[in-house]
């Protein structure tokens, strides 16, 4: 077995607020070996974005730190790595396509040359030969007419388009680890397809691990090895997109995957949903973080925060229910 790129180890990034402490990751888990691509579900506010950020250090402190925990890349740990050491690692080793492309874009400085300064390590090729190699990827990720592109700012691109953009700064260095927030939210269907394939190509080409986050479980299932299900900052459960899809052992996967529109087989004027809210992070729940909508719900949740209960080789739940004899 390959020894694995990344190791995310009882990870605990809190946010410090006049209203108090906000666990937004609370002892994560996970790893992913070279070449693989890990999925990352879960309702919007569960913590998937700020598990990203933290794998990059890029969690603003104050208010935000990671009081906990090892982030392993390649065999060493991000927490102790120095600004300059980071600086290495990012956009060369490890990439990130952040969520809005707005904001993750210079306003001020054109396209091109914002791509030229992601490339500032590559010393072998002159300015033009950069410029090319950038306009090669706009091309790849369907921007037309991109030798031109280069010199306009972001403000003039529509937000798919910006999207685009951001995926190929992402991706430019091709790096060994590529962490994806939501990648295709702003696109239409055909642009989301041609963008998963480039992500497949990636990793084909040079073996890149895929850190992939996002709503669309069809995605999910299309393109992903493993999946990770986030709930309130906790990982409740991870598996093989086999076991999560057709053996889901969490009441919360089994809710979500219900969710999916892909799954229902019956006409019908209203969606399937998750009755009552997200915990408010500030106050977390006694016992499992889940039992306060789950329908399956007993005493001892309310009380016990549940172990990590094995279901399988590699598939793990967070859930008293595997705890039972009728289930054991």
């Amino acid at each position: 077995m390959a020894a694995n790129l990344l190791e995310v180890n009882n990870l605990k990034t809190y946010f410090y607020t006049r209203g108090g402490v906000v666990k937004a990751v609370d002892d994560v888990t996970f790893a992913m070996k070279p070449g693989e691509t890990l999925g990352v579900v879960g309702e919007s506010g569960c913590g998937k974005s700020v598990t990203a950020l933290s794998v990059m250090r890029l969690v603003a402190n104050p208010p935000g730190k990671i009081i906990a925990g090892e982030i392993n890349f390649n065999g060493e740990n991000i927490l102790e790595k120095s600004q300059n050491e980071l600086t290495d690692i990012r956009g060369s080793k490890m990439s990130m396509i952040f969520q809005d492309p707005m904001t993750s874009l210079n306003p001020v400085r054109a396209i091109g040359l914002q791509m030229l300064d992601i490339q500032y390590r590559e010393r072998r090729l002159s300015t033009a030969e950069k410029r090319l190699k950038a306009a090669d990827m706009l091309r790849r990720v369907g921007i037309p007419d991109p030798e031109r592109q280069l010199k306009r700012y972001p403000h003039e691109f529509s937000g798919g388009m910006r999207q685009r953009i951001a995926i190929a700064m992402g991706i430019l260095e091709r790096p060994e680890l590529l962490i994806a927030d939501e990648p295709t939210t702003a696109l239409d269907v055909t642009l989301e397809a041609q963008i998963i394939q480039l992500l497949r190509d990636l990793r084909r080409e040079i073996n890149a691990s895929i850190l992939f986050i996002s709503h669309n479980l069809g995605l999910i299932a299309e393109l992903c090895d493993f999946v990770v299900v986030l709930y309130a900052g906790e990982v409740v459960e991870q598996g093989t997109v086999r076991d999560i899809f057709h053996r889901p052992q969490h009441p919360y996967t089994q809710a979500l995957l219900e969710c999916d529109p892909a799954r229902i087989e019956e006409i019908r004027r209203e969606l399937p949903t998750i009755s009552g809210d997200v915990p408010n992070l500030l106050r977390i729940p006694a016992g499992c973080v889940f039992a306060p909508r789950c329908p399956k719900v007993f005493d001892r949740c309310r009380v016990e925060h549940p172990a990590d209960y094995a279901a399988g080789p590699g598939h793990l739940a967070r859930c008293h229910l595997l705890a039972e004899p009728a289930h054991g």
